[in-house]
């Protein structure tokens, strides 16, 4: 069995800002084509700042735990601070991944990029 650090397996086994976002500015949708792993990530955005998100992931103990704590890291942050967090800051904040599920930080990231393109065409 992969090792995982503590801040990991408390982010799988208590997700922050889990579940439905009511009326949110942006979504984001983003799926890995290779093991299946679904990320919806939902945003509500004041001004240039990112004050709340919210997921909903269907995928490995790896996406849950990532999408846990990437909507803490961008939650209070500007748009572009946001978009600027890379996979590897990702991994980092959950105390490294193993190589087999490095997919997770890809799937948080390119969620953000999905919502942030829709409120780039909305204009906002």
């Amino acid at each position: 069995m992969e090792a995982y650090s503590p801040t990991f397996i408390d982010h799988f086994e208590h997700p922050r800002n889990a579940g439905e976002l009511p009326n949110p500015d942006a979504i984001g949708n983003q799926t890995n084509p290779v093991c299946g792993d679904v990320m919806r990530l939902m945003l509500r955005v004041e001004g240039d700042h990112i004050t709340e998100a919210r997921f909903q992931t269907d995928g490995c103990p790896a996406s849950i735990a990532a999408s846990s704590v990437f909507t803490e890291m961008i939650t209070g942050r500007s748009l572009a601070e946001a978009e600027a967090v890379a996979k590897e800051d990702v991994v980092q904040a959950l105390g490294g991944l193993p190589p087999s599920k490095l997919h997770a930080s890809a799937l948080v990231t390119g969620a953000l990029r999905q919502a942030l393109s829709q409120l780039h065409r909305q204009g906002t």
